[in-house]
């Protein structure tokens, strides 16, 4: 009898962020142009649109009996919690979603496994259980300090809902610029709206635009909230409305910023270009100021479907601890009584008496300095959640390296094996029932274009991803997985214009392969590639 040699074990499926469940029993499916898509509504019309524009084929769809590469999309509740799904790939494809957005992560599941090679395009097989780890799956995207019009914000939705990410932050109003439009207030988009960073345009969305964003992330299963950074970063408010704010206050930082980086101070009634921040805040102690929130904040919340208005809280430094509670104990109570959860920056857990079930946003190190720790366990103590966004990890807009040419470095150098290395409960060391999830920031000081936000982007927000949806203890939540599955994603980027960094720490693809390993040399793309 001659011994059998062992076979190596296979690869996992090149996955993000990686399921609960996956195996690979080897081989493929081929992906014809005869193949058929069987399923009804809008996920159907999603599959359709999205394999035309990874393969070119124009996939019909059928009331018929399933036949040998077809795809199949259902509905059942039984087969996972919310957003979960299952997908097998065998003679056929079969996707069953929970509820439509689990049909919907399942659809972005099986895209993942197309690949072309010399006999065309193909799918890997695979069997596959899901469901998200966290609830709440975020990217900010700062459109206050240079602003992004609706289709950009679109592509940018469609970039980001493809990871399973299901909320959309939108940072509307800063120092540098106010983006929505209030019919209450008009001003603020007619003389505060015209202003970015480094004295770049501005822009603002009218209410149809806004709409047009919430309706196109809910297309993609995405949850948008708006912010309205209060009472601090609010000089453009200035511009429009100078009886609602202070005049400036300076501090050392923003003193030695300043000069360090050759920026204007924020001076009063004029628009503020520099980067500086803690200068700026609304007058906390005349009642004009909460009749001006009441609308900002109503309007908003009748544009806005989701659960949740957030209202800032962070860097107020020029506000005394009193007035600043006070501020923000009435504004996150006016936020409940407007049919809204107040989300809040770590800084608004110092006031004692803040709205019951204020979710705090916690962006401090992931060793907490100061009282940062304290202040976002007070949320929790006040019935209240906590989505993680610790800076020096998950802050997208921070530099891969100290010589990347865009990006900041005041929280850290943020490569791609730091953004994956850590852990949501870690930081506070609370339950992770406490936790409401995860978001990555995307500030815009030094981001202009929807390129620049691709490098920024791309290749963290996929490792992001996978620490808000993956479970802890996959065998496969380790860098040396993470690693080897995203660099199969370079092809299927490229196609798709997404232009992102080419990081030397991933073993990037240059090609679709058919389960052979990735190349082991990096791929320089692009106009920052070294």
């Amino acid at each position: 009898m001659t011994a059998q040699t062992p076979q190596p074990p296979r690869p996992p499926l090149p996955l993000v962020p990686f399921p609960v469940f996956a195996e690979a029993p080897g081989g493929r499916m081929p992906l014809r142009e005869t193949a058929r898509l069987h399923g009804d509504g809008p996920a159907l019309a999603d599959l359709h649109d999205a394999i035309l524009r990874r393969t070119g084929l124009a996939l019909p769809s059928t009331r018929g009996a399933v036949e040998q590469g077809d795809i199949v999309l259902r509905l059942d509740p039984s087969v996972a919690t919310a957003e979960g799904y299952t997908l097998t790939v065998d003679d056929h494809a079969e996707i069953i979603g929970a509820d439509a957005a689990g049909l919907f992560y399942g659809i972005q599941t099986l895209l993942q496994l197309v690949q072309q090679d010399d006999e065309g395009w193909s799918l890997r097989r695979a069997v596959v259980s899901d469901a998200p780890r966290f609830g709440y799956r975020g990217v900010m995207l700062d459109v206050a300090r240079h602003f992004f019009g609706v289709a950009d914000v679109q592509a940018f939705i469609d970039r980001v809902s493809a990871l399973k990410f299901n909320h959309l932050h939108l940072h509307l109003s800063d120092d540098q610029g106010w983006r929505m439009h209030i019919d209450a207030w008009p001003l603020l988009t007619t003389r505060a709206s015209g202003s970015s960073a480094n004295g770049d345009p501005g822009g603002f969305y009218t209410k149809d635009d806004y709409r047009a964003i919430v309706a196109y992330a809910a297309s993609k299963h995405m949850v948008v909230v708006p912010e309205i950074d209060l009472p601090g970063h609010t000089h453009a408010i200035g511009l429009a409305y100078p009886e609602l704010v202070e005049a400036p206050v300076m501090n050392d930082t923003l003193l030695a910023e300043a000069a360090d980086l050759g920026q204007p101070l924020p001076v009063a009634g004029e628009p503020y270009t520099g980067w500086g921040v803690g200068h700026s805040s609304v007058r906390i102690r005349e009642e004009s100021t909460y009749r001006f929130v009441r609308d900002v904040l109503t309007e908003l919340a009748e544009l806005t479907p989701g659960p949740y208005l957030h209202i800032g809280g962070d860097e107020a430094l020029g506000t005394t601890p009193a007035d600043f509670a006070s501020f923000v104990e009435r504004v996150s109570a006016l936020t409940v009584e407007i049919g809204k959860t107040p989300v809040a920056w770590h800084e608004v857990g110092a006031a004692p008496g803040i709205a019951e079930g204020t979710v705090g946003q916690y962006w401090g190190n992931t060793t907490p300095a100061g009282a940062h720790a304290e202040e976002a366990r007070h949320f929790i103590e006040r019935g209240g959640t906590l989505i993680m966004s610790a800076s020096n990890v998950a802050y997208l807009d921070m530099k891969y390296t100290p010589d990347f040419p865009l990006g900041a470095t005041w929280a850290a150098i943020i490569d791609v094996r730091t953004a994956y290395e850590w852990e949501p409960t870690a930081v506070l060391d609370v339950p992770e029932r406490d936790i409401l999830g995860v978001e990555t920031p995307l500030w815009t000081e030094t981001l202009r274009t929807l390129a620049d936000l691709d490098l920024l982007l791309f290749p963290r927000a996929a490792a992001q991803a996978e620490i808000a949806w993956s479970p802890r203890e996959s065998p496969e939540r380790t860098w040396g997985s993470f690693r080897a599955r995203v660099a199969r994603f370079a092809p299927a980027w490229r196609h798709a214009g997404i232009g992102f960094h080419p990081s030397p720490e991933i073993p990037w693809a240059e090609a679709d392969a058919a389960g052979t390993p990735a190349s082991p040399r990096s791929v320089a793309r692009g106009p920052h590639a070294r």
